[in-house]
């Protein structure tokens, strides 16, 4: 990381002491995926802040954002319809959790029913 990267330290508070190096971790990007079998999804729909539309929400993924990515592209594929990917959660677009749900777990994610 470069010293005048000043965007990657936001939220850091000001040292002041002068050898003081900023060594912090990206968000999520250095943390290892883990093995599907080992992964706790949970399956659940949300309709906050939504206008009144439904989305299917994957939370409890861990591991890299770029692995994240691709889980949430073949959901969205195999689903047919749009998302994307925020927080660390997959957004579906709709009510899809008993597909999704079986999807994740022809894939080996052994995947729960949130509500």
């Amino acid at each position: 990381m470069s010293p005048t990267d000043w965007k990657s330290r936001l939220g850091v508070v000001y040292s002041t002491n002068p050898e003081f190096q900023f060594s912090g971790q990206e968000n999520g990007e250095d943390t290892e995926t883990l093995p599907e079998v080992k992964q706790k999804l949970i399956v659940a729909i949300d309709r906050k802040h939504r206008a009144g539309k439904q989305v299917t929400l994957v939370k409890g993924f861990i591991g890299k954002s770029s692995d994240l990515e691709l889980l949430a592209k073949s959901l969205k594929s195999k689903c047919g319809v749009g998302g994307s990917v925020k927080d660390g959660e997959i957004i579906i677009q709709g009510d899809f959790r008993d597909r999704i749900i079986s999807i994740l777990q022809s894939l080996g994610y052994p995947a729960k029913r949130g509500n």
